[in-house]
């Protein structure tokens, strides 16, 4: 799977899925139809006991969606229905996987690849990078679970300040506000990961399983509650604000957001 956008090893009942399209890795149609493969045979096979999700290179785990991909979406009204459906679908099974999941973040997480992120149990995190939920400077929402994981993690008010001015945040504040559970030194995400991911296969799988389920079962209510961003997120792929910042975006421009919200 060398050339493939998504690859996969395992090792000692550990399995190493790394986004393999640097040096951003963002999440395209492809990459995500190619991730949802792999997660549904990871979680069948008896020989992996845990998921180490990480990036390839060293400036991203994930920067999020190909911006590229946007003009045509939009244009035709697919957004919902050609990407963040299933991107809801594919992160929603890193959420639900039924082993324990750690994210390596070789580099800064933006947009949907934090979103990807904290599906995951535990996140190791490199110092000097950065999280972030920049998608109101593009016009629209995150759609691909933040705005019900990331408050999860943080709490409303910290997840509310992230989503509305879209800033970068470092994953030492990250680690102090609880999004991330360590930051290491820089190059070290990985082997810190695949240390813990080790400990873990280690430990009773089926105790590590329910301690999932009970956690979850704190959160019934989570998947209906993704689901019900989705309108919304098409309402704003919908408005003339998204087009005007994926033009400013992809033209390197400062966006000139000015239509009032709709009642």
């Amino acid at each position: 799977m060398s050339t493939d956008l998504v690859t996969c090893s395992v090792e000692d009942h550990v399995a190493v899925v790394t986004l393999n399209d640097p040096p951003m890795n963002v999440t395209t149609l492809e990459l995500t139809r190619q991730l949802n493969a792999v997660l549904r045979r990871l979680a069948d096979d008896p020989g992996t006991r845990v998921l180490v999700l990480t990036g390839a290179g060293d400036r991203a785990f994930c920067a999020g969606s190909d911006i590229k991909e946007f003009p045509s979406l939009i244009a035709e009204g697919d957004v919902v229905d050609r990407k963040l459906s299933f991107e809801n679908e594919t992160f929603g099974l890193v959420d639900e996987f039924p082993k324990p999941t750690i994210a390596a973040l070789n580099g800064l997480a933006y947009g949907g690849g934090l979103e990807l992120a904290v599906c995951c149990d535990l996140i190791i995190a490199e110092a000097g990078t950065d999280v972030a939920l920049p998608e109101i400077k593009l016009g629209v929402i995150p759609a691909s679970g933040g705005p019900v994981r990331v408050t999860r993690r943080l709490g409303e008010a910290r997840a509310v300040e992230m989503m509305f001015f879209g800033d970068p945040l470092p994953v030492e504040t990250a680690l102090s506000w609880g999004l991330v559970n360590r930051v290491v030194p820089r190059g070290e995400a990985l082997t810190t990961a695949r240390e813990l991911a080790s400990r873990l296969t280690e430990l009773p799988a089926t105790a590590l399983a329910l301690v999932k389920q009970a956690v979850h079962n704190g959160r019934d209510g989570d998947r209906e509650a993704i689901r019900s961003t989705l309108p919304l997120s098409e309402q704003a792929f919908a408005s003339p604000d998204a087009a005007e910042g994926v033009r400013a975006f992809l033209g390197k421009e400062a966006p000139r957001f000015n239509s009032a919200p709709e009642r």
